[in-house]
């Protein structure tokens, strides 16, 4: 049984120049979740990220990881978790087993501690068969694998996984989540992860903060965040958004109504009998509808219900556009 939290912030803010990366972020992270940083890439995941594996310094505001304070006690941060960073850092000219020896030797293991460790790892991540191949000829998922078991070889209390699955294609991205789900329950690992994909983070997390602009804007499990929605959506594609929005906001039809993108999504308590009515409600007022779907709550619908628009792609997060390093030295 552990004491207190894994990680602690308290109104954790970050700063380049101008730019405010990480916006006044307070959390508490248990013992042994999965919790996931849900946004587009440019909302401060990574910053964040690096703020609490001692990268970066915050600008202001307070940070402790396994009770460790991280701008004071870096080092007991540092011996305290396992990272895997979005961009690859294995020596490609070294077999698995080689890579995994080095990073053992770097945390002052034993020659026996390593090779009893090695083996675990590659057994935990489905790579025993491939040990003795150069990481050269492995495929993009069996690196990240690999990344993975490397940053578990020192035993950490909390795994940080920085866009775990980027650029891997769907196939092998499901065989990584189910990585990542025995090893939080083998290990009894925390694991804090950063993603920009909506089913990853519905299908792994405990929890789920969404953050936007630097900031957390919603923190729940993932079905508790979907809840709070209450009823189906109805997207609404119409000419003259900004009538129909007037319109809407005003009809006893429906609970909620917002602007999103080129269309208007609506709250509704039962979508497959309120369409017909939304629809006559346009054609009465001289519109013209274009497109109308419906769809139950996602984590897609919580993102857009709290920020206004879609998860996408909007350019690199602060720390990379100030090439902040992929690493750091113990």
């Amino acid at each position: 049984m552990h004491d207190g939290y894994a990680i602690e912030t308290e109104r954790l803010t970050r700063k380049f120049g101008e730019i405010v990366a990480v916006n006044s972020v307070s959390l508490r992270i248990k013992y042994g979740e999965i919790f996931g940083l849900l946004g587009p890439n440019g909302a401060g995941k990574t910053t964040l990220t690096h703020i609490l594996c001692t990268i970066l310094p915050p600008t202001s505001g307070t940070a402790k990881v396994v009770g460790h304070d991280v701008c004071k006690e870096p080092d007991e941060v540092r011996s305290s978790i396992g990272i895997v960073f979005q961009e690859p850092s294995l020596d490609s000219n070294l077999t698995g087993w080689e890579n995994l020896d080095f990073h053992g030797r770097m945390y002052g293991m034993s020659s026996e501690e390593r090779k009893a460790r090695i083996e675990e790892v590659l057994s935990l991540v489905g790579l025993t068969n491939r040990a003795n191949s150069l990481v050269k000829t492995y495929s993009g998922g069996m690196k990240r694998r690999l990344e993975i078991a490397r940053g578990l070889m020192h035993r950490p209390k909390i795994l940080f996984l920085d866009e775990p699955t980027l650029g891997l294609d769907a196939q092998t991205r499901r065989v990584v989540w189910e990585q990542i789900e025995k090893l939080n329950q083998t290990e009894k690992i925390t694991i804090v992860l950063t993603t920009h994909y909506i089913e990853e983070a519905d299908y792994l997390c405990d929890r789920v903060g969404i953050i936007d602009m630097g900031r957390i804007v919603a923190l729940d499990t993932p079905q508790a965040l979907k809840d709070k929605l209450e009823g189906d959506v109805v997207y609404l594609k119409v000419d003259n958004l900004k009538k129909f929005l007037q319109i809407f906001q005003r009809s006893g039809l429906v609970k909620g109504v917002k602007v999103t993108s080129d269309s208007l999504q609506l709250q509704v308590s039962n979508g497959s009998k309120t369409i017909p009515k939304i629809i006559e409600t346009v054609r009465r007022k001289g519109g013209q509808v274009h497109e109308v779907s419906l769809k139950r709550p996602s984590l897609e619908d919580v993102f857009i219900n709290f920020t206004g628009k879609a998860i996408r792609e909007e350019g690199p997060d602060a720390a990379s556009r100030f090439r902040m390093p992929g690493h750091w030295r113990r």
